[in-house]
């Protein structure tokens, strides 16, 4: 009987221990399910142009590549919009529809995307704004401190015209946000001290328009009674360049710029653009990819936030607002070439050598 009882004893014992382990095995199964199943969501990255390099040659590849190191599992979705908002609109909800998690928008039109915003919201997907604010109920905006930026350009133009003069305002596409936040911080230096002789806002950002507008200036004022023009990024301080070329400028005045692209450096080491501003896109790249993933996995997106900012829809959303920096012509090697943005190579072609040994750029 004693036998008999240790017997069962002992297969009672090995049939717990069997189950235990299958309730493990199958527990643990379904933690590596859950696992896979919260590091294989989609992501959608929606930028608004090609007019504005950046976009295409650093910020897409920056956001993609740091996403896949974060969620390999991870699937990224990439549409341009090509400046209509419209298409843009059309995107997104296409993305919608296909079961995209987090959407990181860099909107066509800062107040036009709002309802498919909120379509996104009603959808349970989350959308992060990149670089320009967005209206709408938004999780989380990725940028750089705009109102720094236009302190950055003020400051130089008024160092460069030596802190007075007329000045003609080439300001943003007033359908972004980020237009009226750079001109807001150009002002609050300039104001007082430098005369704006003419303001324009330059539509789609775009050069093109920016060479119309200046054009006019010069019409209505005559290229010697302009000492400066705050434009408020590269391509449109490309078109303002050009137009006053094409007027006949031969000494022309400061122009600022923004985006550091790589025709603007080499028009300051020519010296026809006095400066742009640089704003480190790998940073801001990694903290979009981790704002996006810090959703998509359920997180709590302020955790991946240092700040808040308000829209004209909604207060306190999550942001990071990173420092942008100066770019003049003794600036550009520490600046760019030490950062590996741009080789030595890439910005002194065979005709900018001798302005480029001038500006001490030679290899």
């Amino acid at each position: 009987m004693r036998t008999r009882t240790r017997t069962r004893n002992r297969t009672r014992q090995v049939a717990a221990a069997i189950v235990a382990g299958l309730m493990t095995m199958t527990l643990a199964a379904c933690g590596e399910d859950d696992a896979a199943d919260k590091d294989s969501f989609t992501i959608g990255l929606l930028f608004p142009n090609r007019v504005t390099p950046r976009w295409e040659k650093w910020d897409k590849p920056l956001i993609e590549r740091r996403l896949k190191e974060l969620c390999p599992r991870c699937t990224v979705r990439y549409a341009n919009a090509d400046g209509d908002v419209v298409r843009q609109r059309q995107q997104m909800i296409s993305m919608i529809t296909k079961g995209v998690s987090v959407l990181i928008l860099n909107p066509a039109d800062s107040k036009a995307m709002r309802s498919s915003i909120q379509e996104a919201r009603q959808a349970g997907a989350s959308v992060v704004a990149y670089d320009r604010l967005a209206e709408g109920p938004i999780s989380g905006f990725v940028s750089f401190d705009g109102a720094q930026i236009g302190r950055l350009q003020g400051e130089a133009l008024l160092r460069a015209m030596g802190g007075g003069g007329n000045i003609v305002m080439m300001n943003g596409d007033p359908t972004s946000a980020n237009a009226a936040w750079f001109r807001r911080g150009a002002l609050s230096v300039i104001t007082g001290k430098l005369k704006i002789a003419r303001s324009y806002d330059t539509a789609a950002w775009s050069s093109d328009n920016a060479h119309a507008n200046m054009s006019a200036a010069i019409a209505a004022l005559g290229s010697d009674r302009i000492g400066g023009v705050l434009a408020a990024n590269d391509s449109i301080a490309e078109g303002a360049i050009s137009a006053l070329k094409s007027a006949g400028v031969r000494r022309l005045p400061p122009v600022t710029g923004q985006d550091a692209d790589l025709d603007a450096v080499q028009r300051i080491v020519k010296g026809e653009q006095y400066m742009t501003v640089y704003k480190p896109f790998t940073e801001q790249a990694a903290a979009v990819a981790n704002m996006a993933v810090a959703l998509g996995r359920g997180e709590d997106v302020r955790d991946a936030a240092t700040t808040t900012v308000d829209s004209a829809t909604n207060k306190d959303i999550p942001a990071v607002l990173l420092t942008p920096r100066t770019v003049t012509v003794g600036d550009i090697r520490r600046t760019l070439v030490d950062h590996g943005v741009y080789t030595i190579d890439q910005i002194c072609t065979h005709k900018l050598r001798p302005a480029c040994a001038q500006a001490g750029l030679s290899p």
